[in-house]
């Protein structure tokens, strides 16, 4: 069970970097565009926080399983 929750978390970390990425494109072009750039950093925050959680939850996994 450990296991599976690791290759989700696993998971979640990919799927997480590509969110970033997005965002970060998102960010980029609002502002080459000269467009309020609040909202789209405040979201890529909320991600970077996510994807630290999925980290720490992957390492912790992978501690417990010995990997």
């Amino acid at each position: 069970m450990l296991a599976e929750h690791l290759v989700r978390a696993e998971c979640d970390i990919v799927l997480g970097e590509s969110h970033l990425a997005r965002q970060r494109g998102v960010v980029a072009e609002r502002w080459r565009q000269g467009l309020d750039v609040g909202e789209a950093i405040e979201l890529l925050k909320r991600f970077e926080e996510l994807q630290a959680i999925h980290v720490a939850e992957r390492d912790r996994l992978r501690a417990i399983l010995g990997r």
